[in-house]
């Protein structure tokens, strides 16, 4: 429990991401990408390479930015790329191919797909995960599975929507100062549990033995980790009950994020990259206005890359494991994560669902809890009524 300071420890109060995390492509990069495609040709996504998506100049661009992920600011923003030029399948590859310059895309769930969906398709699909319901989110990070976690806007929302980030280094700092007693039960951690779906196709215990760090160091670095959906599931699915301290630690540290001090918000412009470093930063997102057809609704991909550079962490962080996301994988299909394919199996989906008069009712989970005293009060009412 030491101060971190330093470019990692930045409030969202007092930078311009404009002048400070973007980076504008070139022409001269956009026709190196647009060649890379080309020699890419109809690949699937684990045939996308350093060597099938050939970056001979910007690939020493696309090393500085990892470098200023690991050890600066932690986010990087790619602007001004020529999205309407090009496919939805076409910009899924563009994404796959700077990604695979940066580190390597690992599963993302029990269904094995290595680019996800970020769509609202609550309406359509049961019980959908955070990142296919609709409405603004918690502060989280992705799980400890992936380094970087990053985000392509393929479509914007009606209005809305922006990501919503915060450097977990400069919460660290100001709790250090201001609430050490608290900072010390993050350092101790929560104990984490699988989604239902994820833990039937992971190797590993749905519950973690012991408590998962939310913050630790190694060699000077923050290394972060706040699944909040895992923590959820073990209070409601693995019996885990949360003192009054792990509460307020817990509720302190999502107050402080979403404080105008210390979060930036990041408006999505299509055709937009953002890589975030997901040991530091913590990301949200605002509440957005919708279409009411899923085809023309806000729709980002996602990847989850891995930097087997980068120091690894520490393995009393670690939950989801390299031999879980492997898993996962077996159950993939070719080409099932390309957005015309999973736009065309939505909709077709949504069409049934008007005919037989099966509409869902749309989500917005992060609503649900203002508190994670919310997430025990909900297990003893349900169990209360079971009887």
């Amino acid at each position: 429990m030491t101060r971190i300071g330093g470019p990692a420890a930045w409030k969202g109060s007092e930078v311009d991401y404009r002048t400070e995390m973007m980076h504008r492509f070139t022409d001269g990069e956009v026709a190196e990408i647009d060649a890379a495609l080309k020699a890419c040709g109809e690949r699937d996504i684990p045939e996308i390479t350093t060597e099938t998506f050939p970056l001979p100049g910007m690939g020493a661009t696309m090393l500085r930015l990892r470098d200023e992920l690991l050890d600066g600011r932690g986010v990087v923003l790619m602007r001004g790329f020529p999205r309407e030029r090009y496919s939805a399948d076409e910009m899924a590859r563009i994404y796959v191919g700077l990604g695979v310059h940066l580190g390597r895309p690992v599963a993302q769930s029990w269904f094995g797909q290595l680019l996800g969906s970020v769509i609202d398709v609550s309406d359509i699909v049961e019980k959908v995960r955070g990142y296919a319901a609709g409405g603004g989110q918690h502060f989280h990070i992705d799980t400890s599975a992936c380094d970087i976690v990053s985000l392509m806007c393929l479509r914007r929302a009606l209005s809305g929507g922006a990501s919503r980030i915060v450097s977990l280094s400069a919460l660290h700092d100001h709790m250090l100062a201001t609430r050490p007693d608290l900072l010390e039960v993050l350092y101790r951690g929560f104990y984490n549990q699988h989604h239902e779906m994820d833990a039937r196709h992971a190797v590993t215990p749905p519950l973690s033995a012991e408590r998962i760090p939310v913050m630790t160091q190694t060699a000077g670095r923050l290394m972060g980790v706040l699944d909040s959906g895992n923590l959820r599931y073990a209070v409601q699915q693995g019996g885990v009950t949360l003192s009054d301290v792990e509460i307020e630690a817990y509720d302190e540290l999502q107050r402080l994020a979403r404080s105008e001090e210390f979060f930036l918000d990041m408006n999505f412009e299509e055709g937009d990259i953002q890589f975030l470093n997901n040991r530091n930063i913590m990301h949200a997102r605002t509440d957005y206005e919708d279409d009411p057809e899923v085809a023309r609704r806000r729709h980002l991909l996602r990847l989850w890359l891995r930097v087997d550079s980068w120091p690894q962490r520490p393995p009393h962080q670690v939950f989801l494991t390299d031999a879980d996301t492997a898993n996962w994988l077996k159950n993939r299909r070719p080409f099932m994560e390309f957005p015309s394919r999973y736009l065309a199996e939505m909709t077709a989906l949504q069409e049934k669902r008007r005919r037989e008069n099966t509409l869902l009712r749309p989500e917005k989970p992060s609503g649900t809890f203002v508190s994670a005293r919310g997430w025990q009060e909900a297990r003893d009412r349900q169990m209360a009524a079971a009887g």
